[in-house]
C-alpha cells in the first residue's frame, strides 16, 4: 500500500480516535487519474480495484494496472474523436464498466466529465446538450436513451459525435444480445446504430501508449446538473479538489479498508454524484477495492447476496434500500463479514437504525451532502451515532446554521446549513470541494455563495452536543397555519407504526391553513386503507408529536416515487397534487416505482 491519501492530507484526532482536524494540500497539477490511480497501477499493477458483475452472471475483476491500460487506451479513442482540454462530455453508462475507463481517461485529457441518469428524456438530453454546448455524448445501448439522444439531435446543434456502449444485459428483460464477454474478453460486445461509434470497438483499436498531458488542477474536472423543486437543473461544476475532498467521505465516514481483502459496496447509478463519492474518488485514494453491481431493477435479497458472494466490507446506500433490504429475506444471509454501514441521500429514519442494528450489528453511520458539495456532516469513524442525526460537521469546512439575518442558531433552533468560503487563496477561492459555480449561472451562484458563505438550502438544528439533526429542505418545509413543519419528524413517527412500510410527507394547498400536512403511505402486508385506519394513524402522529404536526390527508398508494438510487422524492407527490394527477398516479402505481 502506497499510503497515497497521506501526500494530501493533515489530520489530528482525539484520545478516542475521532477526527478533529482535517485539512488538504495539493501541486498546481494534481490530476486523479494520473496521480492516484496511475500511480498505483506503476506501484502495484495487481492491487484489486473493482470486482464488477451483473446480473446474466458475467463477473471481472479489475486490477489498477487494468484501469490504467485502459483508460490509456480510452484516452486515446477519445482523443481521435477531437475531444480537447476543457470540452464538456455527456455520460450515460449507467453501471457498466466502461464508465470508469472514460471518467480516468477525460481527467487524463484534462475534459470535463458530465455524468448523466438513463432516465432522461428527449427535453432532459436537449436542455443538458444546449446549455452546455456538448460536443459529445458517450451513451448505453441498454434501454432507449440512446434512441431518445437520437430523437433530440435536431434540437441539439452543438452535439457533434455519439458514441454508443455495447452494456451486454444491463440487468434488463428481454434484452436479445445479452451475450457475455468473458472473463478475458473486455469490450468486445460491439454495437451498430446509424449515427453512432463503436466505442468497444474503437477503445479495443486504440494504442495502449498514453504520454501524461499538463492539466491543472484548478480547471473544471466533473460536473453535474442538479434539479430543484423550480427551474432548468443547476449546473455544478467542481475541480480536482473535489476528489481529494472525498477523502473525508472515504475514510472518516465510510470508513473503507485499504486492506488487500477489503471491499466497499455503494449502491448508486453512475449518472447521480453518490456514484463518485462511493465508487470511485475517496476509495481509491485510500487505495481500496469496490464493487459494482450492473442492475436495472433494485432487489434486497440481490444485495445481500452479493455482500455474503464477495465479502464486502463496507456498505453504503440510502436509507430507503435499507428499508427495501429488510422487507426482504435478509437473515438468510451471511452478512458477517461487513464491519461498517453508512447511509446518505435522505433522512435516516430511528426504525431503519434500530432494525440494522438488530440484525447485523452494526449502528448506521449517517452522512450529508450535497452535488455541490462532498460530505460536510457525518457521524465520524469512532464517533457513537444518535439515531435521526446526521452527526457532526465534517473538520474539512467550517460548517454552521444561520438563522435569516446570518446570526448563528441556538441549540434546538432551525437554521440553515451553510458552509464559509473565505480562502483568501485566488486559485481556489472556496473551500476544497465545495463547487466552482453554477455553470454559465452567475444569478443563481450569487444566490447560494455570499457574504461568505455557502448557502446550501437545507435546514437543520443541533443539540447540546452538537450533533446536526435534518430538517428537510427549505422548499420541502411545510407552512401550516402559522406554524414551520419538518417533513422528516412526521415521517420517522409514521415509520414506527407498525402499519406503515414506507411513507413521504409533503404539503398540500389548503384554503384555511394556507398548506395542510399530507402522508402518502405504503402499508405493510396485511393492512388495508381505511378511514378507521386513517384516524388511528393520525391519533399516532398527535400522541407522538405536537398535535400541530399531524397529517390532516392521508393517502395510500402501492409505491412511492422514487429515484433510480432509490431516495423518495417528495417533489414529484407535490407536482401530483398540485396538477391534479394524484388519481391517475395510483392507477398506475409503476411510475412510482423504485
Amino acid at each position: 500500500m502506497r499510503n497515497i491519501h497521506q501526500r494530501y492530507t493533515h489530520e489530528t484526532y482525539d484520545e478516542d480516535g475521532v477526527l478533529t482536524s482535517f485539512s488538504l494540500t495539493w501541486p498546481e497539477d494534481y490530476n486523479f487519474a494520473y496521480d492516484v490511480a496511475d500511480d498505483i497501477a506503476l506501484a502495484e499493477p495487481e492491487r484489486r480495484a473493482m470486482v464488477w458483475c451483473n446480473p446474466e452472471g458475467e463477473e471481472h475483476i479489475f486490477s489498477f494496472g487494468d484501469m490504467k491500460y485502459w483508460s490509456d487506451k480510452t484516452a486515446n479513442y477519445l482523443a481521435e474523436q477531437g475531444i480537447q482540454a476543457g470540452d464538456l462530455v455527456l455520460v450515460i453508462l449507467r453501471r457498466h464498466y466502461q464508465f470508469w475507463f472514460v471518467a480516468l481517461a477525460l481527467a487524463k485529457l484534462g475534459a470535463v466529465i458530465v455524468p448523466a441518469t438513463f432516465m432522461l428524456k428527449e427535453h432532459d438530453i436537449e436542455y443538458r446538450v444546449n446549455s452546455a454546448e456538448v460536443k459529445t455524448i458517450i451513451c448505453t445501448d441498454v434501454g432507449e436513451i440512446a434512441q431518445i439522444v437520437d430523437n433530440a439531435m435536431e434540437l441539439c446543434p452543438t452535439l457533434k459525435t455519439r458514441i454508443l456502449v455495447n452494456g451486454g444485459g444491463g440487468g434488463v428483460s428481454g434484452r436479445d444480445d445479452s451475450g457475455l464477454s468473458g472473463p478475458e474478453g473486455l469490450c468486445t460486445l460491439r454495437a451498430e446504430r446509424t449515427g453512432w461509434l463503436d466505442f468497444n470497438a474503437g477503445v479495443t483499436a486504440a494504442s495502449p501508449n498514453f504520454a501524461r498531458r499538463q492539466t491543472r488542477a484548478a480547471d473544471a474536472m466533473i460536473m453535474y446538473f442538479s434539479s430543484g423543486t423550480s427551474g432548468n437543473p443547476k449546473m455544478v461544476l467542481h475541480n480536482s479538489s473535489y476528489s481529494l475532498a472525498h477523502l473525508g467521505t472515504a475514510k472518516h465516514w465510510q470508513n473503507v479498508s485499504s486492506a488487500e481483502d477489503g471491499l466497499h459496496f455503494t449502491i448508486a447509478d453512475t449518472g447521480w454524484g453518490k456514484a463518485v463519492w462511493g465508487k470511485l474518488y475517496g476509495q481509491w485514494l485510500m487505495e481500496a477495492g469496490v464493487l459494482t453491481y450492473d442492475f436495472d431493477r433494485f432487489n434486497g435479497d440481490e444485495m445481500c447476496a452479493l455482500i455474503e458472494r464477495y465479502k464486502v466490507t463496507s456498505f453504503c446506500c440510502p436509507p430507503t434500500m435499507y428499508r427495501m433490504i429488510m422487507a426482504g429475506s435478509p437473515q438468510d444471509y451471511d452478512l458477517s463479514s461487513l464491519h461498517y454501514s453508512v447511509a446518505a441521500g435522505e433522512a435516516l429514519n430511528p426504525d431503519i437504525f434500530a432494525n440494522w442494528l438488530e440484525l447485523t450489528g452494526l449502528r448506521i453511520f449517517d452522512g450529508f451532502g450535497q452535488t455541490e458539495t462532498p460530505t460536510t456532516v457525518c457521524n465520524l469513524v469512532n464517533m457513537q451515532p444518535k439515531p435521526g442525526s446526521m452527526g457532526r460537521p465534517m473538520p474539512l469546512y467550517d460548517t454552521r446554521l444561520l438563522d435569516a439575518d446570518g446570526n448563528e442558531c441556538a441549540v434546538g433552533q432551525t437554521g440553515e446549513l451553510c458552509i464559509r468560503t473565505d480562502t483568501g487563496n485566488p486559485e481556489q477561492p472556496f473551500p476544497p470541494g465545495i463547487m466552482m459555480e453554477y455553470y454559465r449561472d452567475p444569478e443563481r451562484t450569487s444566490e447560494a455563495i455570499y457574504d461568505g458563505w455557502y448557502h446550501s438550502g437545507d435546514l437543520a438544528w443541533k443539540d447540546e452536543d452538537g450533533y446536526i439533526f435534518y430538517v428537510g429542505r427549505n422548499d420541502d418545509i411545510i407552512k401550516s397555519s402559522g406554524y414551520r413543519i419538518g417533513p422528516t419528524e412526521i415521517e420517522s413517527v409514521l415509520l414506527e407504526h407498525a402499519a406503515v412500510r414506507e411513507c413521504a410527507v409533503t404539503g398540500v394547498p389548503d384554503e384555511l391553513r394556507g398548506t395542510a400536512v399530507k402522508a402518502t403511505i405504503v402499508l405493510n402486508d396485511g393492512y388495508t386503507g381505511s378511514e378507521e385506519l386513517t384516524k388511528e394513524l393520525q391519533s399516532y402522529v398527535k400522541e407522538q408529536t405536537a398535535p400541530y404536526k399531524y397529517p390532516r390527508i392521508i393517502a395510500y398508494t402501492d409505491a412511492l416515487p422514487k429515484t433510480v438510487n432509490g431516495k423518495v422524492r417528495r417533489a414529484a407527490i407535490r407536482a401530483a397534487d398540485l396538477s391534479g394527477a394524484e388519481a391517475a398516479a395510483r392507477r398506475a402505481p409503476e411510475e412510482f416505482g423504485g
